[in-house]
């Protein structure tokens, strides 16, 4: 098998763009899914999303809902009182 081999530089790229989400999914895939997460205090989650500068408060609005409606911070709100 020889050492070098001549690509298309469209096809090198599209090679090495394949690569770069292949190990960006292994990553991800690495994490525990199933992990609590770390608060279960959903004003203090939607205070540290705010903080980041990085969500508008349409999202924002959307996730404080979403959370409100999450089974799971249900459970976690009746068994903290």
């Amino acid at each position: 098998m020889p050492e070098n081999i001549t690509l298309a530089k469209t096809e090198y790229r599209r090679l090495r763009q394949a690569a770069e989400r292949y190990e960006m999914l292994r990553k991800v895939f690495e994490l525990d899914f199933f992990a609590p997460p770390s608060s279960t205090n959903t004003k203090k989650i939607i205070k540290e999303f705010r903080a980041t500068g990085l969500y508008n408060e349409a999202f924002l609005k959307s996730l404080s809902q979403g959370l409100k409606e999450s089974s799971y911070f249900s459970k976690a709100r009746s068994h903290n009182k």
